[in-house]
């Protein structure tokens, strides 16, 4: 049974640092492309970050290029989100997800919602 649970959300400052971690579990990470998707209240989800396992290609959207930073642990089954200069447009709830990345092109929703988690909630505000 696929499992991916997200944790590390909460309220930060702007300007301020989070990380969030998602542990996975019934399949091997080490064969698929992983990332993290976010969805901002009343807006549509948007793809924030994939690793590729094929070529260890790394993808960001634009809005947070340069302050997020996504890792995995292969061996611990474990997908992080360094999130540094947080701002309130980031604010959203995160979902680790299965994607497809690879030599340049980045599908954030290429699988269904079997292939989610239910998501940790950033609250960037003063």
């Amino acid at each position: 049974q696929v499992q991916l649970v997200e944790s590390g959300g909460g309220l930060v400052q702007p300007g301020g640092s989070l990380r969030l971690s998602c542990a996975t579990s019934g399949f091997n990470l080490d064969y698929y492309d992983i990332g993290w998707f976010r969805q901002a209240p009343g807006k549509e989800r948007e793809g924030v970050s994939c690793i590729s396992a094929d070529d260890g290609g790394i993808y960001y959207a634009d809005s947070v290029k340069g302050r997020f930073t996504i890792s995995r642990d292969v061996a611990k089954n474990m997908v992080y989100l360094q999130m540094n200069s947080l701002k309130p447009e980031d604010t959203a709830v995160y979902h680790c997800a299965l994607q497809r990345c690879s030599g340049g092109s980045w599908v954030p929703f290429a699988y269904g919602r079997d292939w989610w988690g239910k998501g940790t909630l950033v609250t960037v505000s003063s």
